[in-house]
């Protein structure tokens, strides 16, 4: 699984880095980073809590 964040649509709400501190980080204004490369397996049901924090859906898990 990988994340991909739409930064045209992030408002910068920092619910995913909430929801899934370990696969989100925020830059310096605020904005979600998502984690490089694959999501660890055991961590694939954070990304999806952090997907589903966006109030923007600005994240998706492919």
């Amino acid at each position: 699984m990988k994340i991909t964040i739409d930064r045209a649509v992030c408002s910068g709400h920092a619910r995913c880095a909430a929801a899934a501190p370990g696969l989100f980080r925020l830059d310096d204004d605020g904005y979600a980073l998502p984690v490089e490369g694959e999501v660890p397996q055991d961590l694939e049901q954070a990304a999806r809590d952090g997907a589903a924090a966006c109030p923007e859906r600005a994240i998706t898990l492919h």
